[in-house]
Parts: structure tokens; sequence; C-alpha cells
């Protein structure tokens, strides 16, 4: 389960796919089938979130792994690069980068 918290001992992916409209939902799909057969079977994975945009022209993963050695990990595994190769080309472009989380504010009460 996903758990945004600067106490968090967690590195998170967010990696926002720019698509045509018409490629959204497929890229959403090959994205989900990757996570749900492959990427959450490895070692170090914590969550996956996926959201797409209202306007159809972006699709962003939110992934939360206990390392960034874990995530390259996953990111040498053939399997999981065959998916990748597939998200990568339905996509115009994508841009994944690791952060921390540095600042979580909520409603109180």
């Amino acid at each position: 389960m996903t758990k945004i918290s600067v106490q968090s001992d967690v590195v998170t992916l967010i990696n926002v796919f720019t698509v045509a409209p018409e490629d959204q939902q497929r890229l959403l799909d090959v994205l989900v089938e990757a996570t749900e057969s492959v990427i959450s079977e490895m070692p170090g994975f914590v969550s996956a979130n996926l959201h797409k945009s209202l306007d159809g022209t972006r699709v962003v993963n939110y992934a939360q792994w206990r390392s960034k050695e874990a995530f390259e990990a996953m990111l040498e595994n053939p399997e999981a690069a065959g998916h990748i190769r597939e998200a990568a080309k339905l996509a115009e472009k994508f841009e994944p980068h690791l952060y921390e989380v540095s600042f979580v504010d909520e409603v109180r009460g």
C-alpha cells in the first residue's frame, strides 16, 4: 500500500509519459499488465499508482521502491525491460526520475 511520508524509507519513481489521446488507455493497460505480471514481484517493490490525465495526453506512474538499487535491478530484468520497451513505443516521450519525499501535509481532524 502506498504511504507518502517524510519518514518513509523508500525512493519514489515519478514517470510522466506524454501520449497521443488515442493511445492513452493502451499505454495504461501495458503499464498495469507489466506491474501485475512482473514488476510487483520484483525484490524491493513497494507500490505503484497509475494516473491518466483528463485531457488524454499524459499517464503518470508514481511507484515506490525500497531502494535505488532495487529499482535499477528491475530495469535490468529482461522481462521487465520488455514491458518497458512496449510502453516506450506507445509514448511520444517519457520522463522517469527518482525522488525522496520532502514534505507532506494533510487535512487534520
